[in-house]
């Protein structure tokens, strides 16, 4: 049975971000993610899982300046040394939250950075966060990203992110969210059974509108049921834009014969 985690950056809009939390507990769900914790403290965000009975399976590293359109900088080569002090934070958090593993966004490649230059960067940023989270008992996750919703991001594809786990060795894993892999590559029943032993972390939407599943073009009852029988074990979180309310769209979870 598929264990889905509500993804509270995206979901639950209609009240404040704080109170998502006794929301998500509301509809039944166990497990949360969101983008990120740092605008928060982590005592009353800890609190709040524990009030509600959640547990908290992602959140990810620093990001840049999201409001401002970043999307990561673990490509950039002149902020490196942000970056190292994003994943000291990010371990802050992710142990006060009990979270066990945390997302690096690679970023959208800057303006007269070769493509090899991105590369290295985001290689060697990626050990030293893998290296710091293991140490830490947190496991790593990278995240290939559609490029028609985020132009020049740097990390695309399945296969580069596996290139890139190899060179980086330990603590590493792919976290595989079907929409974008969707948009940049389909064949998603044999992707994720090929490499299901190296995906850490899966979240679901619904091209092309990234709404709920069941909204869109992906057979999302084959698949998730598919992806059971594969043996995952681990969470989906539920990434996408509720097209209405988001009480209202959670019906597809019953409809397909799953829980919260």
């Amino acid at each position: 049975m598929p264990k889905f985690a509500a993804n509270l950056t995206m979901l639950f809009t209609e009240v404040p971000f704080v109170d998502r939390f006794a929301a998500a507990a509301h509809a039944g769900f166990t497990g949360v993610e969101y983008l990120f914790p740092y605008d928060y403290d982590a005592p009353d965000l800890a609190g709040r899982l524990r009030t509600h009975g959640l547990t908290q399976v992602l959140h990810n590293l620093p990001a840049g300046n999201w409001s401002a359109g970043e999307r990561g900088i673990a490509c950039h080569p002149d902020r490196t040394a942000e970056f190292a002090d994003g994943v000291a934070r990010a371990i802050d958090y992710a142990r006060a939250l009990g979270c066990p593993q945390v997302n690096c966004l690679a970023g959208i490649v800057p303006g007269g950075v070769t493509a090899a230059a991105a590369h290295a960067t985001f290689v060697s940023n990626v050990k030293l966060a893998a290296a710091r989270l293991g140490d830490a008992g947190i496991r790593l996750v990278i995240e290939p990203i559609n490029t028609r919703d985020i132009p020049g991001f740097f990390l695309t594809h399945t296969r580069q992110a596996l290139a890139i786990i190899d060179e980086v060795g330990a603590n590493v894993a792919v976290q595989y969210d079907v929409y974008h892999m969707q948009i940049m590559e389909g064949d998603l029943a044999k992707t994720i059974e090929r490499h299901l032993p190296r995906i850490g972390h899966m979240q679901v939407a619904d091209p092309p509108s990234r709404h709920e599943p069941g909204t869109g073009e992906i057979n999302y009852r084959f698949l998730l049921n598919w992806i059971d029988r594969l043996g995952y074990d681990g969470w989906i979180g539920l990434e996408y834009k509720p097209a209405g309310r988001t009480e209202d769209g959670l019906r597809w979870i019953e409809d397909g014969g799953w829980k919260r």
